[in-house]
C-alpha cells in the first residue's frame, strides 16, 4: 500500500467531496426532472384547449349554471370530445358534419339550454355498433387526457371530473361580464408512459449524465491542482527543516505569492538566515576564544622552553612575566564567563532605586589617577551639576552592575586615547525615544579625542572579542569583551548603548537608562 503523503490525502479527500457533490446534483437533477415533467405536461396540455374553454363558457351561459354538467355525466364525455357539441352556429369548413348529438338534432321550439337535457337518450353501445353508428363517446387511447381532466365552479367545489391535484393545472374559465365562473383542472401525468415522454426524459438524462462527467473530470483536475497549489509549500517546508535538521544551513525555500503560507515560508527562510549567521558568529568566536587564549599560552611556553634549554635563568623577571600572562589568562576567562553570564540576564539582580550619577562619580573618583598617570583630561561638568540636582535622578536596577559598565566605559577610554586627550563627561534627562510625554531617560555620553574608530566597524564594536585593530592593539588593550558585557548590562535594565564618531576624534558612547517617573528632574 503507498504511503499516503498529505498531499495525496488532500487529493482524495478533496476529489471525494466533489465526486459526492456531483452525484447529489445529479441525482436531485433527475428526481426534479421526473417530478417536474408532469406539471409541465400538464401546463402544456391544458393550453392547447382552448376550444373546450370556450365550449364550458358556453354551455355556462345557455344552460345558467353547471348543474346540467353534475346531473348529466354523459353530457361532460361530449363536450370534452373534440367532435362534441360547439355553440349553436353554422359548421366550419374544416369540421364538416356535426357528430351525432349535435343541438341540431334537438326537437324545434326547445331553448338551446335544454337542448341536450331533451336530446332522446343514446342508444346502448351494442346497438350503436349493431347499426355502425360506433359508440359515442369513442374509445379513449391509454394517453388520452380527458380521464384527468376537471371542472370546479367559482368556489372551488367539484363540478364533474377529477378533482384538483397538487402539481396540476388551471385555466380560467370566464363569463359574459368577464367575472370568473369556474376552472378547468388538468391533473399531471402519472408517470412517463408515452415515447415522446420517455424520449424526453432519456434526453434529459443523458444531458445531465454527461455534464456530470465533465464536472467530475475537472473536479479531479481542479483537486489536484489545489492539493499541489496548497500542499506545495507545506512540502517545501518540511524538506527544508530537514535540511536545516542535517546542519545544511544554506537551505532556503522558494516563496510565492502573497498569503499565509508565503508569509510562512518567509519567516523559514529569516529563521534560517539567523541560524546561519549565529553559526557563523559562533564559529567566530570560538576562533577568537582560541587565539586570545593561545597568545599567552605560547608566551608561558616560550618562557619555559627558554628556561629548560639555559637560555634564560629562572629568577624574578622571568617569574614576573609568567605570572603576568596567567594573570591575563585568569582575566581573559573572567570576561568570558562575566560576558556570558551578562548574555544570558533578562533582568537585573536587583530591583531597587539606584542612583546612577553617584555611581558613575564614584567610578570615575577610582579612574582619575590612572586617566591623570596617561596624560588625559576629564570634563565632568554637566556631571556633577545634574549629579547635586534634587530630587535625585533615579533608575530601577542593580548598583553593582552598573558600577561595572561604568568602570568598563572609563577602562576603555583609558586604553584606547592617546596622551595628551581628553575625555569629556555629560549627563542629562531627556524624553524617552517614542514614548510618552512624562516618560524620561537618563542620558550619559562619554566622548574621548583621537584615536577614533572607522565607521564601518562603530556597529561590531560591541562585539564579543572584536577590536577595531587600525587603532586599538592587543598589547594595549583588553579581551576585548568589556563592551559586549556593558551593552548585555544595559540592555537587561531596559536601556541602550550605542556608539558613533565623537567631536573630539575618537569615540562617543551613549548611555540611556529609563529614570523612575517621580525622580525624572
Amino acid at each position: 500500500m503507498p504511503h499516503l503523503t498529505l498531499h495525496r490525502k488532500a487529493f482524495i479527500a478533496l476529489a471525494a467531496l466533489l465526486v459526492a457533490l456531483l452525484l447529489i446534483f445529479a441525482g436531485f437533477s433527475r428526481l426534479g426532472l421526473q417530478r417536474g415533467l408532469g406539471p409541465y405536461v400538464a401546463e402544456i396540455e391544458l393550453g392547447r384547449m382552448d376550444w373546450l374553454a370556450e365550449r364550458l363558457q358556453s354551455h355556462h351561459t345557455q344552460a345558467g349554471g353547471w348543474d346540467s354538467l353534475r346531473n348529466q355525466p354523459m353530457l361532460w364525455g361530449r363536450l370534452t370530445h373534440p367532435g362534441g357539441p360547439r355553440r349553436p352556429g353554422p359548421p366550419r369548413p374544416e369540421e364538416g358534419a356535426q357528430p351525432p348529438g349535435d343541438l341540431r338534432d334537438a326537437p324545434p321550439g326547445l331553448p338551446p339550454g335544454q337542448a341536450d337535457a331533451a336530446a332522446p337518450p343514446p342508444p346502448p353501445p351494442d346497438k350503436l355498433r349493431t347499426e355502425g353508428r360506433g359508440s359515442f363517446p369513442p374509445q379513449r387511447h391509454p394517453d388520452d387526457i380527458h380521464p384527468r381532466l376537471g371542472l370546479v365552479d367559482a368556489q372551488e367545489r367539484l363540478v364533474i371530473g377529477t378533482a384538483p391535484q397538487p402539481g396540476g393545472a388551471r385555466l380560467a374559465l370566464h363569463g359574459l361580464d368577464g367575472q370568473t365562473i369556474g376552472h378547468l383542472v388538468l391533473a399531471p401525468p402519472q408517470g412517463v408512459r408515452s415515447e415522446a415522454d420517455q424520449a424526453f426524459l432519456a434526453q434529459h438524462l443523458g444531458f445531465v449524465a454527461w455534464t456530470g462527467l465533465a464536472g467530475l473530470a475537472l473536479a479531479l483536475v481542479l483537486s489536484g491542482w489545489l492539493a499541489r497549489r496548497w500542499l506545495g509549500p507545506v512540502e517545501a517546508l518540511a524538506t527544508g527543516a530537514r535540511g536545516i535538521a542535517q546542519g545544511h544551513l544554506h537551505t532556503r525555500v522558494p516563496v510565492h505569492g502573497n498569503d499565509e503560507l508565503a508569509q510562512l515560508a518567509r519567516t523559514f527562510n529569516t529563521m534560517a538566515e539567523q541560524l546561519s549567521s549565529i553559526e557563523a558568529s559562533r564559529r567566530q568566536w570560538l576562533g577568537d576564544v582560541a587565539h586570545e587564549l593561545r597568545t599567552p599560552l605560547a608566551a608561558m611556553r616560550a618562557e619555559i622552553e627558554a628556561v629548560q634549554d639555559g637560555i634564560r635563568p629562572f629568577d624574578d623577571k622571568t617569574a614576573l612575566r609568567l605570572h603576568r600572562q596567567v594573570m591575563r589568562l585568569i582575566q581573559l576567562v573572567g570576561d568570558l564567563r562575566a560576558s556570558l553570564d551578562a548574555a544570558g540576564t533578562s533582568a537585573p539582580s536587583a530591583q531597587v532605586p539606584v542612583h546612577p550619577l553617584s555611581l558613575l562619580a564614584e567610578a570615575l573618583a577610582s579612574m582619575r589617577p590612572r586617566l591623570a598617570q596617561a596624560g588625559i583630561g576629564v570634563d565632568a561638568t554637566d556631571l556633577d551639576a545634574l549629579a547635586t540636582q534634587e530630587p535625585a535622578p533615579l533608575v530601577r536596577g542593580d548598583a553593582q552592575q552598573l558600577h561595572q559598565v561604568f568602570m568598563n566605559l572609563l577602562e576603555n577610554s583609558l586604553r584606547y586615547t592617546d596622551a595628551g586627550g581628553l575625555l569629556q563627561i555629560t549627563a542629562r534627562a531627556v524624553a524617552a525615544p517614542g514614548g510618552a510625554a512624562h516618560l524620561r531617560v537618563l542620558q550619559v555620553q562619554l566622548d574621548d579625542s583621537a584615536p577614533g574608530v572607522p565607521a564601518h566597524e562603530l556597529p561590531r564594536i560591541f562585539e564579543r572579542l572584536y577590536r577595531a585593530e587600525t587603532s586599538r592593539n592587543r598589547d594595549h588593550g583588553g579581551s576585548g569583551l568589556g563592551l559586549a558585557i556593558c551593552r548585555a548590562i544595559v540592555l537587561a535594565h531596559g536601556g541602550t548603548l550605542t556608539a558613533q564618531a565623537s567631536p573630539l576624534g575618537g569615540l562617543r558612547v551613549t548611555l540611556q537608562i529609563p529614570l523612575l517617573d517621580n525622580t525624572a528632574p
